[in-house]
């Protein structure tokens, strides 16, 4: 149990105990003087202590942690038990009115208004306004509705006691129907006092979001870089907290690890001022206006799971040609292989519109792991030779270094750093790397695999 529910409960058990003892005085004194204004308080005080006892078990079964049967936890138990509360206080305010009404047509009726009786109701007036005062602020600490209504009623105690008190006052200065009409009074507060824990108890029930925290989530939501749109946002009151979704979209052109992380990014966004709120964030990706024809293709072939490069646009008499290399497993049969590319020309095509044409180059894609281990140092000291005479008559590439030979059962498997000029563009680099490429190959046959990594000369 956390403090904040040993906070609840103390102040719960606390209200029993001080309403129990002004529920006697007051019963004492209601029957001491005949006063149906005290009688009534006391009545009152009787609901409240029931309502508090209700609210103390309420407050323990609400913090009871989600099972299978309540997978969002017991927290509007709280609730239930306000509900309850507000019942009881109509059923008080009718019961009230009608003896009133009674009284006032009955004019002989004997009222005492001894010294005891405004003991009793200045003493309830002090002890109410203290535990008013501590509830309040324990509810709005914890967010409790069951200590919010607890705290109504004594506040409501405060007037209820001052208008009895005006009553035998009335009483003990020759005007015996005040006790009655006080009583009038005391049955329309608590009346409004009901509706207005009612109100709030029944919003709570039927998931009536905080006023203004939607249009306040909405808009955290949307200040988040990546987020396009909100597209649904639901939210609910359970107990002290405020739980719910929220649906947003982002551009399908992003890799599932950043639109994971704008989904975490708008939870953290939210949580920060409030958090109290616990909302489950879901991007929907979507088509941008702004996207490219070929990032439209990268994205059908990702999905799709299909390697491509290569990509070439052009545009033919006002028709857009696109064509690509397809990377699939080697050791496919030319039949399979085709019918996967044929599906992601299809594809392509209902993506683009019937006007686009679609053409594919199908390359083997090696899955195998090769075994293999470094060459023999001589031979190393002779490829990197190579590589090192042969860098500058491509005139671009320098300072070659970090050359690894290895030998495989297919060949040979070499890597290399060099340096090129970072003004240089990448269809430049990559040709003159292509070439010192071929340079090798011819020079050392067996070779299957050469990676040249370029990097910008340092300055």
């Amino acid at each position: 149990m956390n403090e904040a529910h040993r906070l609840k409960e103390r102040a719960a058990l606390a209200s029993i105990a001080v309403s129990t003892l002004m529920t006697a005085a007051k019963l004492f004194a209601g029957l001491a003087s005949g006063s149906l204004a005290v009688l009534s308080e006391a009545g009152h005080n009787l609901g409240d202590v029931a309502a508090t006892v209700l609210t103390y078990f309420a407050i323990r079964i609400a913090n009871k942690p989600a099972d299978e049967e309540h997978p969002f936890g017991h927290a509007k138990v709280e609730a239930l038990a306000a509900l309850v509360e507000t019942g009881f206080l109509f059923a008080l305010a009718a019961f009230i009115l009608i003896e009133a009404v009674k009284r006032l047509a009955n004019h002989d009726i004997h009222i005492d208004p001894g010294p005891i009786v405004f003991v009793v109701l200045i003493v309830s007036m002090i002890v109410d306004l203290v535990r008013w005062l501590s509830l309040k602020r324990i509810a709005l600490a914890t967010k409790s509705d069951a200590l919010a209504a607890d705290a109504l009623h004594f506040s409501s105690d405060i007037v209820a006691s001052g208008l009895a008190l005006c009553g035998i006052a009335a009483v003990l200065y020759g005007y015996p129907q005040g006790d009655a009409l006080a009583a009038l009074g005391l049955a329309i507060f608590i009346g409004v006092a009901g509706l207005k824990i009612g109100r709030r108890t029944v919003n709570t029930l039927v998931d009536t979001a905080p006023k203004g925290l939607t249009s306040e989530i909405r808009s955290l939501a949307e200040s988040v870089p990546g987020v396009i749109e909100v597209e649904t946002l639901r939210l609910r009151p359970a107990g002290a907290e405020v739980v719910g979704d929220i649906a947003i979209t982002v551009a399908r052109t992003l890799p599932l690890e950043k639109a994971a992380a704008i989904e975490a990014n708008v939870a953290a966004a939210i949580a920060a001022p409030h958090p109290e709120v616990t909302v489950k964030v879901a991007a929907r990706p979507i088509a941008l206006d702004d996207e490219t024809i070929l990032e439209r293709v990268l994205l059908i072939a990702a999905k799709r799971h299909v390697p491509i490069h290569h990509v070439t646009l052009q545009e033919i008499s006002g028709r857009t040609s696109v064509s690509f290399d397809v990377e699939l497993d080697g050791r496919m049969s030319h039949g399979n292989a085709h019918e996967i590319a044929s599906g992601l020309e299809m594809e392509i095509v209902r993506e683009l519109g019937p006007d686009i044409e679609v053409e594919s180059h199908i390359e083997p894609l090696e899955p195998r792991q090769l075994q293999g281990q470094d060459v023999a140092a001589n031979m190393r000291a002779e490829i990197k030779s190579a590589l090192t005479r042969m860098a500058p008559e491509t005139g671009a590439i320098h300072n070659v270094h970090n050359v690894r030979v290895r030998t495989t059962p297919d060949g040979l498997v070499i890597n290399y750093h060099c340096r090129v000029s970072p003004h240089l563009s990448v269809d430049e680099v990559h040709e003159y790397v292509d070439t010192l490429d071929r340079k090798i190959r011819a020079a050392f046959p067996g070779i299957v695999r050469i990676v040249g990594h370029a990097e910008p000369l340092r300055t």
